[in-house]
């Protein structure tokens, strides 16, 4: 297939990478700790971390796991939200030739059970508030050595202290917990595992390109979650794509190694760990953000310094459009709000180009793709309601159910190709057998259409299109829509059963005015949807059912939740 998108790059974006340039992701760490030694790295409470020490607390760190006697390769589980100790902890992990298995701090006692054992995870990392859950299951998984961070760690020794007392004792939010210390399990804390490696010697174990760095797990919306094998050349790969696609946004801020991103998406999921990681690569610095639904906090941290790269996804760009402190910020810095992980709507796009100033620009991804497969230009000057076109060195193609490609223009499943695409899933043969076609492309379960220009428009999941009197609805679409009706904050539409049509169509909505009705949405709708694509049914909500990285939760609102 021609790639119809490379006519249509923006001026200064190759067209290809070349991942081959590090022998692993470990190498790119470790130049970039030795070049940005002086350089701030990352701050968090206002208290700073230099790549220079990012550097040693993470040898000090990889030095004690080697201690424990780990085979190379071996799976070390991280469950911790967005503070330093995540950023030490993924690259300790990485240089002592490990895999990182990222955790979500809120998982349940059973999602956090499944994990450990899929990946047969040795060790773990987790924060104290979260210890807990831990240790309902670990008797039950492969686990043998726990870390066990407070939240005050790495923030200085008196702040720190007095933060984790305060969260301990005050708030109350580290529950009481006890690990069982049988068949030779070990217990530390992650300050006394630092001060032991401190002592200790730490080699830098090489790693190939086709070594495991990762471990991500899917979402797990839909059944058990599924470990995607990303590799050293994959994340490489991804890291340098995303630099070259940013690059026409860099001539806006001069200096690279000055620029500061924000990170208020959990490190946990793949679209923040790739702006961590592209950090990394730039030698510039990041702001972790804890905890992002104190929206209140976290305006107040964006008002501290300039800040350049605001990566999130719609809801939480729409929460922090409706903050009454939000428009108070000085916004004349951003150079890019990345919006991805969910459909952006393009309601919540219009006000915050005219809040900010700074277009929302839509991507695509998936934790299998090490993020980004697909984006709009980051120079762009409106939101165009696509996903973009393929990064450099990336593929896609729309495919039927026999994995025949489609001429542009014609619906079929998003199927992408590339150096950043997964191996497959951890010990799931049967799912790998169906992940690719014979050809090579993964399949995504994305429904897309491409136009001539080589962008690409989601109509929707396989799974969540509704069949109406025999015509096709995607829910993305009419969500767009009504999210442009005065009054609605949020929306989510699902099929129902219904005897004359096979299903009808039914929208929740959050209003943002409490004098919109269901008599004006209704009017709405039939002046802008054609006949079978105006909702049957509508139910207004205070809320919507979200999961921890803010994607509505369309599965939950089937069942009724």
């Amino acid at each position: 297939m021609e790639k119809v998108w490379l006519k249509n790059y923006p001026e200064g974006v190759a067209h290809d990478v070349n991942p081959d340039q590090y022998q692993s992701l470990t190498q790119l760490l470790e130049e970039s700790f030795a070049q940005n030694a002086a350089q701030p790295f990352s701050v968090c409470m206002e208290r700073w971390m230099s790549y220079g020490q990012l550097g040693e607390l993470s040898a000090a760190l990889g030095a004690r796991l080697q201690a424990l006697g780990l085979e190379p390769g071996a799976r070390i589980a991280i469950m911790l939200p967005n503070v330093p100790q995540f950023p030490v902890t993924m690259a300790a992990v990485l240089r002592a030739g490990y895999t990182c298995v990222n955790v979500n701090p809120l998982y349940t006692a059973r999602e956090l059970e499944h994990q450990l054992k899929d990946s047969g995870a040795s060790a773990i990392v987790v924060l104290e508030n979260f210890a807990g859950t831990l240790a309902e299951v670990i008797d039950n998984t492969p686990v043998k050595h726990v870390l066990i961070a407070s939240m005050g760690d790495l923030l200085g020794f008196w702040y720190g202290r007095w933060l984790t007392f305060a969260v301990r004792h005050l708030a109350k939010m580290v529950p009481a917990y006890k690990l069982p210390l049988t068949q030779g399990r070990t217990v530390t804390s992650f300050k006394q595992a630092l001060a032991q490696g401190r002592a200790m010697s730490f080699k830098s174990a090489p790693a190939s390109p086709d070594s495991i760095a990762f471990l991500q797990y899917t979402g797990g919306t839909t059944g058990l979650s599924k470990g995607a094998v990303l590799t050293h050349r994959n994340i490489v790969a991804a890291v340098l794509q995303a630099e070259a696609w940013f690059t026409p946004a860099l001539g806006k801020i001069g200096d690279i190694k000055q620029s500061n991103s924000i990170a208020a998406l959990p490190l946990y999921h793949i679209f923040a760990l790739a702006l961590c990681l592209l950090t990394i690569r730039w030698g510039s610095h990041m702001t972790l953000i804890p905890n992002p639904r104190d929206f209140g906090g976290f305006i107040e941290t964006l008002k501290k310094r300039p800040f350049h790269f605001l990566p999130g996804v719609n809801t939480l760009f729409n929460a922090l459009l409706q903050h009454p402190q939000f428009k108070t910020v000085d916004f004349s810095s951003l150079v890019s709000s990345q919006a991805g992980g969910m459909a952006a709507s393009a309601g919540t796009a219009k006000h915050w180009l005219e809040t900010t100033g700074c277009p929302m620009v839509e991507g695509w991804g998936m934790s299998e793709t090490c993020a980004m497969g697909t984006n709009n230009p980051v120079d762009s000057k409106e939101f165009s309601g696509t996903i973009g076109m393929p990064l450099p060195g990336i593929e896609i193609a729309i495919k039927d159910d026999q994995g025949e490609s489609l001429p542009l223009g014609e619906s079929g499943e998003i199927c992408i190709k590339g150096p950043n695409v997964m191996s497959g899933y951890y010990n799931q043969p049967e799912e790998n057998k169906h992940a690719f076609t014979a050809d090579g492309f993964m399949r995504t379960g994305d429904v897309g259409i491409m136009d001539e220009r080589g962008y690409t428009r989601i109509v929707d999941r396989k799974k969540d299109m509704i069949l109406v009197s025999g015509f096709n609805v995607f829910p993305s679409e009419l969500e767009n829509v009504i999210s442009l009706c005065d009054g609605v904050l949020e929306c989510a539409v699902i099929g129902v059963p219904d005897e004359k049509q096979g299903e009808a169509i039914k929208v929740f909505v959050v209003r943002d005015d409490p004098h919109l009705s269901e008599n004006d949405l209704v009017k709405y709708c039939q002046h802008n949807l054609t006949g079978y694509k105006r909702p049957k049914y509508i139910e207004f909500r205070d809320e919507l059912p979200k999961s921890n990285v803010g994607k509505i939760l369309r599965r939950e609102l089937r069942v009724g939740k």
